[in-house]
C-alpha cells in the first residue's frame, strides 16, 4: 500500500508569524480526508506548527517511510517548500515529491525546473492528487490524469495534462482530517489555544484585480449547503476544545439567505459558540448584522481596500466610499467587532491617496485595522498587469508578503512605502483613546498585538530567504 504524507513547510518568512499565528492547512485537511476515504495510508507533518529544521524534516519522512510526499506552497513559502522537497530526496531519492497550492499551480514551470520536484498539482487538488497517487500506485501512465504539469520521463518535455473541472458539488466532500494534524500546536497570539478555521465556499463571481483566490478557485461560486457547515461546526465544538470559529471564505455573506438559514439553524441546534467572518461593504445591511450577532457572531473583517474612488475602481472592487462608511456604522450599533483591512501601494497611489485612506480608517472607527502593502501575487490580473509594465523591482518570492513593498507606485519609492504603513499602524494603534476603548475589552491581547505588529514594522525587513534566484520571479517567462 502506498504511504502518502502531505508536508506543510516551515513558514519562517510568514506574515503571521510575527503575530503568533499558527494554524492547520484547510486544502491539507481536505486532501487528506479523500485519500483516507479510498483507503490510502496517508499522514500529515506539519513542519511550521512542529518548528522543525529541514534535517528533522528529512528522518520524519524516512521514519514514516512515506511513497508519495505532498507539499503545499504559497508564493512567499516557495523557497522553504523546494528546499523541503531538496532534503526529501536527498534521504530518499525515491520518494514521489509533489508540488500543490496557489504559487504551483501558476508557476509550474519554473516549479518544475527544480530537479526536486517531480510533478505539480495545478488547481484543486483533492481528486487530482487521489488519481496521482492510484496512477502510481498501479504504474499507470501520468498523462491520463487531469490539473498535472511534469517533464516526460523519455524526452524531458513539458507534459501539462487538461484542466480539472471545479467541484461542483463541495458537500460530497469529507470533513478536514484534522485529526491527523499537531493540533495542540496551534495557537494565535502565541497562547496555545485553538480556533477552529472553516470554509463554506469555494470561487468568487467578484472582480478584485489582486485576489488570488479567486484566480485558483475560480468566479462560479460553489457552496455547501447549510445542514454541511453546521453538521462540521457541531462535529468540531464536539470532538475539538474549542469555542470560537473563523469562517475563512472570500466573502462570508455574499449570499444573505445563506447566511439568515445558517444563524437560524445554529439556534435550531443551539449551539453556542462565538464565530467571526468576512465580509463586503455591499453585502451588509443593520437587518443581516443582527441576525448573525443574535447567532454568535462578534467579528467581521472588511476589505475597506482605499478611501480613494478612483483608487477603488482601479481595483475593479465594486464598491464605494460611502457604502463603506455605511458598514461600519451600522457593525458598530449592532455591536459587532470590525477588523478593516486596506491595501496600499497600487501602481496608480499616490502619497495623497494613501494618507487619505490612513485617515479615512481612524474615521471608520474600527475595532482593529490591517494595511497590507499591495502584492502582484501569480495568477492575478494584478500580476499579470505589473509583470507586463515591468514594475516589479523586487524579485524575490519570499518577500512577497504583503509586508514587504515589491514594487513602486507613481510617486513613492518601496522604501516611502514601507515608511507609510508603518505610519498607518502607528496613528491608529496608538490612539490614547483607542488604547483605553480596546484594551478595557480585549485586554493583555491586544497589547500583544501591537507588540507584535510594531515589532515587525519596525525591523528593518522581514525575514525571508534571499538567496532564492532559483525561484525568482522572472524564470519560466
Amino acid at each position: 500500500m502506498m504511504k502518502v504524507t502531505f508536508l506543510n513547510p516551515p513558514q519562517t518568512n510568514s506574515k503571521y508569524k510575527f503575530l503568533g499565528v499558527v494554524a492547520p492547512s484547510l486544502g491539507i485537511g481536505y486532501m487528506a480526508a479523500v485519500l483516507e476515504q479510498y483507503d490510502i495510508d496517508v499522514d500529515v507533518l506539519d513542519a511550521s506548527a512542529l518548528e522543525l529544521t529541514y534535517d528533522e524534516i528529512g528522518e520524519e519522512i524516512l521514519k514514516r517511510n512515506s511513497d508519495v510526499v505532498s507539499i503545499s506552497a504559497l508564493t512567499p513559502t516557495i523557497g522553504v517548500a523546494l528546499d523541503s522537497a531538496d532534503k526529501i530526496k536527498q534521504v530518499k531519492p525515491d520518494t514521489v515529491v509533489v508540488l500543490g497550492g496557489y504559487h504551483p499551480t501558476f508557476e509550474f514551470k519554473s516549479v518544475l525546473e527544480e530537479p526536486s520536484v517531480d510533478v505539480v498539482v495545478r488547481g484543486e487538488g483533492e481528486y487530482t492528487l487521489l488519481e496521482l497517487v492510484q496512477a502510481i500506485e498501479n504504474n499507470m501512465d501520468l498523462k491520463n490524469v487531469q490539473g498535472l504539469a511534469f517533464h516526460d520521463e523519455d524526452d524531458g518535455s513539458l507534459v501539462l495534462t487538461p484542466d480539472r473541472p471545479i467541484i461542483e458539488d463541495l458537500d460530497e466532500l469529507p470533513f478536514p482530517a484534522f485529526h491527523l494534524f499537531p493540533m495542540e500546536k496551534y495557537k494565535i497570539l502565541n497562547i496555545t489555544t485553538y480556533v477552529a478555521t472553516i470554509v463554506t465556499t469555494r470561487g468568487c463571481p467578484m472582480q478584485c484585480s489582486f485576489c488570488s483566490s479567486a484566480a485558483l478557485h475560480g468566479h462560479k461560486l460553489r457552496r455547501r449547503s447549510v445542514g454541511n457547515v453546521v453538521d462540521e461546526v457541531e462535529m468540531r465544538l464536539r470532538e475539538q476544545n474549542i469555542d470560537t470559529i473563523a469562517f475563512m471564505d472570500d466573502t462570508f455573506t455574499l449570499n444573505k439567505r445563506f447566511v439568515y438559514d445558517f444563524c437560524d439553524e445554529i439556534k435550531r441546534r443551539n449551539l453556542k459558540f462565538w464565530w467571526g467572518c468576512t465580509s463586503r461593504v455591499d453585502t451588509l445591511d443593520e437587518e443581516l448584522l443582527q441576525a448573525m450577532k443574535d447567532a454568535g457572531c462578534i467579528t467581521i473583517f472588511i476589505g475597506v481596500e482605499s478611501a480613494d474612488q478612483q483608487m477603488l475602481e482601479n481595483m475593479n472592487k465594486n464598491i464605494t466610499v460611502s457604502k463603506t462608511e455605511n458598514a461600519f456604522r451600522l457593525a458598530r450599533k449592532v455591536g459587532i467587532r470590525t477588523i478593516a483591512s486596506c491595501v496600499i501601494g497600487m501602481p496608480e497611489d499616490t502619497r495623497k491617496s494613501i494618507k487619505q485612506t490612513i485617515e479615512f480608517v481612524k474615521k471608520l472607527n474600527p475595532n482593529y485595522a490591517l494595511y497590507s502593502i499591495a502584492t502582484p501575487y501569480p495568477g492575478t490580473r494584478f500580476y499579470n498587469e505589473t509583470f507586463k509594465k515591468n514594475l516589479i523591482t523586487i524579485k524575490d518570492w519570499s518577500k512577497y508578503t504583503l509586508i514587504n513593498p515589491v514594487l513602486e507606485t507613481i510617486d513613492c519609492s518601496s522604501k516611502e512605502l514601507r515608511k507609510l504603513q508603518k505610519d498607518a499602524f502607528i496613528k491608529f494603534y496608538l490612539r490614547p483613546g483607542y488604547l483605553a476603548r480596546q484594551v478595557s475589552s480585549d485586554g493583555f491581547i491586544l497589547l500583544k498585538t501591537i507588540f507584535g505588529v510594531a515589532r515587525q514594522l519596525l525591523s528593518k525587513q522581514t525575514n525571508g530567504n534571499t538567496d532564492y534566484n532559483k525561484t525568482n520571479v522572472n524564470k519560466g517567462k
